[in-house]
């Protein structure tokens, strides 16, 4: 009241009101910026202190003073630096169970400190507000740890909490000043809108106001929304116009309870409930209502509910249409995600066809052309497909199966349609329309019968080609496809048709690329004796590489084992393999030991690599292992070029991996290649491979070599059935890398098929050894080849004797050939000619080639081995050799 007794204006009311909120507000922020700034002080204190322990915990040195005889000497000084450095009160390590080696005040050290250290002890960097001796403060405790890992020490830093109160203290005069100044500044902008508002309102007193606010309430018949006040009683009491024709209202309805306006059950139901309700959708004839529902009471009153209602039927609507269209492009997005996640084209269909289901369709078929199954390119418009996947809501359908293959000659059927013109066709009611069914009669009975009603069928084109065909089906339990769904079914198909593409042409390199890799590799493994050989090559799932193997037999019984790697996949690196391996046929030929032959491959890889590095196609990298075993003597000299070494079995399942020395890769170059020379087992068991077979992404080769040799060792097991435990063993689902596996079980050339002999330096010798493999030829059962085997030998020991060193050896082998060598300590190589018809010699080795199956030189350490093959089939003698037998004794004076 004022002091006339008459009552205050609303301006007046107002300005004590907002004076009186303001003063309250302005109280309550100086007091929460006080906290505030005690909360920020203490954090601060907090990040300080940890930061700086973790600081000086790390520090180089600190586990090594902390083991010193005196640690206290060595870290006081630091400890006080660090301190003043960054503004702490204290700075103390101490040892594991709290003992102080350093402290801000040293009457503190060597005692314990006080609080729970145990976590900084086993290992955990905390903070906290410490309340004891001698001072309260908030402290950091962090581990100190050596190079091991192993905690040394702790380390602990703070401030003390006087230091912190201090630092808010400093900060009251200017939280305290700015509060005045809020106040002052708010109490005036209250006078201003107090001094406003009384003009606007002339002075007028509440009951005027409340005058005005009765008159305003009339106002609200024009808004366009519907406002229902109910009583206590759940009588109507007010309903503005809007309400009454959102809920055909009649003009007598208010006083009425709401059980009798005719409202919908669940709408009276609300209101009689007398709860609240926030944007309620109800039914109203034909219209969606939104519905807000507010108890209130009114001073002096009985307590009403006020509900709102306003019209949403076209909002739901366009709602129901964006969410639609949002779901359509999740699906959009998930396609993108899951379709193509592989580069196989079946998958890839599938992928399709597992994206749709059950978001868009509720079953999915996929034809693709044949061609593109197998990589190849499809010609004008495909009428014939393979149905290549089909996913569904259930596992039973009636729709043809994978596998089958599919027609599309009947022009009427939605597919034929969608092929000849490009576009996706709709087929919204299948019941309603007959050119279907011209397709398969009885499928599509079936398919009615089952409840199929709706498709869309939409060609999978890609650059411009017709790949296959996506069929989108629906049951009578979902929405027919509607007219916006073929072009959402058109973008869906468009990407999977990319990623199907790209997986067909991958296809086709692939298959380019096997087939390569497979006419390159040995079909059928040549004919020797000396080992029992069994193979496997796996191309890798993501292509084919450059692994390949090798079985090549040399002079003398011997055979070479062979395994190699060229770096990369593809149709280069099956070409390069290839390359290689003729190359190392080339070489061998030569009869070359496996460190020179490697030593050679080097410098051809260097040469290749160095021409087409201008193309950019270098081969950038090769690998390879060569063995060659001897099987009269049992002796195997391998090397490689940054290869895996082999693994050797013994007849008693012991495995071994033999230690060969390791060079670099191919192509490298530098350095010498080294051999080792193993003794192998009769019936031991060589195993070659590549380092595929090893290594993988989800395992190392260490791994790789236990599992291995985890399936060698197995006595008694054949060279077929090695191959088989050792894929078995270690051949993952999805190779990363090719796999070439050579096992060779090794034989040895019984003793009674080899006959040696010593040459004296002496030309009269020649007889005796004629003799003597004349003799060893007759007790093999070989007689018929004794004139020729003589004449070789007399040929190759005279001219041994002639041109050779001591010691002379002669060696006779029977094998798949009967095999003759001659052994001496010169590196000469004698060389094939013709001699002229004045020449007295000569014609010696020009002899020997006619007569033997083939001959060659092949050195040694210390000299060389000349040999010369005689086929056991038809020895040339007999009707395929000269007219007359030359006297074997004249044939002795014949040089080379």
């Amino acid at each position: 009241m004022t002091p006339r007794g008459r009552p205050r204006s609303v301006a007046g009311q107002v300005f004590a009101l907002q004076a009186l909120i303001v003063l309250l507000l302005v109280t309550v922020g100086a007091l929460a910026l006080v906290l505030q700034a005690k909360h920020d002080t203490e954090r601060d204190a907090r990040d300080r202190s940890l930061a700086a322990a973790e600081a000086f915990a790390q520090a180089p040195g600190l586990a090594a003073a902390l083991r010193s005889p005196d640690p206290t000497a060595v870290l006081q000084t630091r400890a006080d630096a660090a301190r003043r450095a960054s503004g702490l009160d204290f700075v103390a390590v101490m040892t594991t169970d709290g003992i102080r080696y350093t402290d801000s005040r040293p009457e503190l050290i060597g005692k314990r400190a006080d609080g729970d250290l145990a976590r900084a002890a086993a290992g955990d960097s905390f903070t906290e507000l410490y309340k004891g001796e001698p001072s309260d403060a908030v402290r950091a405790v962090v581990p100190v740890r050596d190079d091991t890992g192993k905690i040394v020490g702790l380390v602990g830093t703070g401030i003390e909490v006087r230091t912190v109160a201090d630092a808010v203290g400093g900060q009251l005069p200017l939280l305290l000043g700015a509060a005045a100044g809020a106040l002052a500044l708010a109490t005036t902008g209250a006078a201003l809108v107090s001094r406003r508002l009384k003009r606007q309102t002339h002075g007028l007193g509440p009951v005027e106001m409340t005058r005005l606010n009765e008159h305003h309430e009339a106002v609200l018949h024009a808004v366009r929304e519907g406002v229902l006040i109910v009583g206590a009683d759940r009588r109507l009491l007010l309903a503005n116009d809007e309400a009454r024709r959102l809920l055909d209202l009649p003009a007598d309805a208010e006083q009425k309870h709401v059980g009798e306006l005719g409202l919908a059950p669940s709408t009276a139901e609300l209101l009689e409930s007398g709860r609240a309700a926030t944007d309620e959708v109800h039914l109203a004839g034909d219209r969606l209502l939104a519905v807000n529902v507010r108890p209130t009471t009114t001073r002096g009153r009985d307590p009403v509910s006020v509900m709102t209602l306003r019209d949403t039927t076209e909002l739901s609507a366009l709602s129901g249409r964006v969410e639609l269209a949002r779901g359509r492009l999740e699906l959009l997005y998930d396609a993108g995600g899951r379709i193509g996640t592989t580069l196989d084209v079946v998958r890839t269909a599938e992928e399709l066809s597992e994206v749709a289901v059950p978001r868009f369709a509720d079953f999915v078929t996929v034809e693709l052309v044949d061609a593109v199954l197998h990589g190849g390119e499809p010609a004008g418009t495909p009428v014939e497909m393979r149905r290549t996947a089909l996913h569904g809501i259930r596992p039973d359908q009636p729709l043809q199966p994978v596998g089958d293959l599919i027609r599309f000659v009947h022009p009427a059927t939605p597919m034929a349609m969608a092929l000849d013109t490009g576009h996706a066709v709709l087929e919204a009611d299948l019941t309603a329309t007959t050119g279907w069914r011209a397709h398969d009669p009885q499928g599509a009975e079936a398919a009615l019968a089952y409840g199929i009603r709706s498709l869309v069928s939409v060609p999978l084109r890609a650059r411009g080609v017709v790949l296959g065909l996506a069929n989108f089906w629906r049951t009578g339990d979902a929405e027919p496809f509607g007219p916006e769904d073929t072009s959402f079914a058109e973008e869906l198909a468009a990407r999977a048709a990319v990623s199907i593409d790209n997986a067909r042409r991958y296809t086709r390199e692939h298959t380019m690329a096997v087939t390569l890799q497979r006419s390159l590799l040995p079909r059928v493994l040549p004919e020797q004796n000396a080992v029992e050989v069994a193979y496997r090559y796996l191309p890798a799932q993501s292509g084919v590489g450059g692994d390949w193997f090798d079985v090549i037999p040399l002079p003398g019984a011997r055979v070479a084992l062979v395994v190699g790697d060229v770096v990369g996949h593809g149709v280069h690196a099956a070409a390069t393999m290839g390359r290689l391996r003729t190359a190392v046929h080339n070489f061998s030929s030569l009869d070359l030991p496996p460190d020179e032959l490697l030593g050679h491959l080097d410098e051809l890889v260097t040469r290749i690599d160095r021409d087409e590095a201008r193309d950019g196609a270098a081969i950038t990298g090769a690998t390879c292992l060569y063995a060659v075993y001897d099987p009269s003597t049992g002796r195997c000299v391998l090397a490689r070029a940054g290869h895996p070494g082999p693994a050797l079995v013994h007849p008693d399942g012991v495995v071994e991996f033999p230690e060969v020395p390791p060079g670099l890769p191919l192509g490298l170059g530098g350095m010498p290649y080294e051999t080792a020379e193993l003794e192998l087992p009769e019936a031991g068991r060589l195993v070659l491979f590549t380092d595929g077979l090893l290594e993988d992404r989800e395992r190392d080769l260490e791994t790789g070599l236990a599992l291995l040799r985890g399936a060698l060792a197995h006595a008694g097991r054949s060279a077929e059935q090695t191959c088989a435990d050792v894929l078995h063993a270690l051949l993952l689902p999805e190779p990363s890398d090719d796999i070439a596996l050579l096992v060779a079980q090794v034989r040895r050339l019984p003793a009674d098929q080899v006959a040696e002999w010593q040459v004296p330096g002496d030309p009269a010798a020649v007889a005796a050894v004629r003799a003597a493999g004349s003799r060893q030829l007759a007790a093999w059962g070989l007689g018929d080849l004794a004139f020729t085997a003589e004449l070789i030998l007399s040929e190759l020991v005279t001219n041994a004797i002639r041109y050779g060193e001591q010691p002379i050896r002669v060696r006779l082998l029977r094998d798949r050939a009967l095999v003759c060598e001659v052994a001496d300590q010169s590196s000469t190589s004698p060389h094939l000619r013709y001699a002229a018809t004045t020449d007295e010699g000569g014609r010696g080795l020009f002899l020997v080639a006619q007569f033997a199956e083939r001959w060659g030189t092949r050195y040694t350490q210390r000299g060389k081995v000349i040999w010369a093959e005689l086929s056991l089939a038809e020895p040339p003698g007999a009707d395929g050799g000269p007219a007359g037998e030359p006297d074997l004794d004249a044939l002795e004076g014949l040089a080379w």
